[in-house]
């Protein structure tokens, strides 16, 4: 047989990782699997495959019982087998795996995200909610419950200035919520406390105060042409705000989105200009709560939606999302406060293409983002961080 049906320089590397992906990695753990004893693939008996690992994790200890974590049907650890077409694959590939380099055009994560470093920590934040990265000057923004509710880094994590007094005042800020950032670097900030949202100059100077038209604004995201998308998590609503920044005015509000289920979160891609809003449900009582990514397009059709059960159907774990946004090529990103993890749905009209991103190191993330470069910031509100995540090439 010659090398290249052996799998050797002439097997083209796209192919080589789409069947890295889709057929030689398990989908439960996202190892790849192997010949050794763990990462074996083994046949259930209602014909899924995973490794001889995730097997042993699944299974009873005394009785070998165990649930498919696919389609939930019942097996038994003793009744699994080899998979052969996949031991077979990985022959036919043979060292081509280990060599083929990640396609740069895969949907999601090529490579593995590390955390670099982190910044803040408990006293220079306080149980933050929000993060924003100015596009201008590449700082950080969050809010938090401190003494002075926004507080602005450099890239490095030093705080550099901070302002938004705690108080009752209409400049002051009560509860904030979120914050995004404008094109033209003014503040946005969303209000619990009075139901207001409050726009700052980068300096902290209070340009314009918006009360009076939401019942509980949440989420907040500047689009593309400078506007500024709300959700309105007590009346299931999204608005879209034309704002003179230049002259602290309000020029014009639309209703984008009506008969939302509590948005609170939501997000805008600028290479394809599709909205993401996180929809969070407890209809069932406490301890229920579901939550639901839906995402539109710039003509505001819905073109992708995915809720925790539906999520549950690919991965292993309850998922509760908590925050939302896009990267670079357009997928969405959430954070997981389940697993903690940050994953990646792949692109709306391809959902949901699972692929862990973060696995270890967080707690409790609350919001994220990324930057020019292409780095991941997640704000982890249980150890008051903000933490920095960059790709390891593999």
């Amino acid at each position: 047989m010659g090398e290249e049906a052996r799998g050797g320089s002439g097997t083209p590397p796209e192919l080589v990782r789409e069947a890295e992906v889709s057929l030689l990695e398990c989908k439960v753990c996202f190892e790849r699997f192997g010949h050794r004893q763990q990462r074996r693939p083994r046949n259930l008996s209602c014909g899924h495959v995973v490794c001889l690992a995730c097997v042993a994790a699944l299974a009873h200890p005394r009785t070998l019982a165990l649930e498919c974590p696919f389609c939930r049907r019942a097996c038994r650890a003793c009744d699994t087998s080899d998979c052969l077409p996949v031991l077979h694959l990985l022959e036919l590939l043979g060292s081509t795996l280990h060599r083929s380099p990640a396609a740069p055009s895969a949907p999601c994560t090529p490579g593995v995200l590390t955390c670099h470093h982190a910044f803040g920590g408990w006293g220079t934040l306080i149980n933050p909610t929000g993060l924003a990265l100015c596009p201008k000057t590449g700082r950080v923004v969050v809010v938090h419950d401190g003494k002075r509710r926004v507080k602005v880094f450099d890239s490095g994590g030093g705080c550099v200035h901070q302002f938004g007094e705690k108080g009752d005042t209409a400049q002051d800020i009560r509860y904030p919520l979120d914050v995004t950032v404008t094109n033209d670097c003014h503040v946005v900030v969303t209000d619990a406390g009075d139901r207001s949202i409050k726009v700052f100059d980068f300096f902290g100077q209070i340009k314009l105060v918006i009360g009076g038209q939401f019942s509980l604004p949440w989420g907040v995201e500047t689009t593309p042409q400078n506007g500024v998308l709300v959700t309105d998590a007590e009346a299931g609503s999204l608005h879209l705000l034309e704002v003179d920044f230049t002259e602290g005015a309000l020029r014009r509000t639309e209703g984008l989105q009506a008969h939302l289920c509590s948005p609170r979160g939501v997000a805008v891609s600028w290479l394809t200009g599709a909205i993401a809003v996180l929809e969070h449900a407890s209809t069932l009582g406490p301890g229920t709560s579901s939550t639901r990514v839906k995402v539109f397009s710039s003509s505001m059709q819905l073109i992708g939606q995915v809720d925790t059960f539906g999520l549950s159907l690919f991965f292993p774990s309850r998922v509760t999302a908590s925050a939302v946004t896009f990267d670079h090529q357009g997928n969405v990103i959430v954070a997981d406060t389940s697993g903690p993890a940050i994953l990646c749905l792949g692109k709306p009209e391809e959902f949901p293409e699972l692929k862990p991103m973060v696995t270890h190191g967080l707690s409790h993330p609350v919001a994220l983002t990324f930057t020019k470069e292409k780095s991941l910031l997640v704000l982890d509100t249980a150890s008051h961080s903000v933490k920095v995540y960059k790709v390891d090439w593999v």
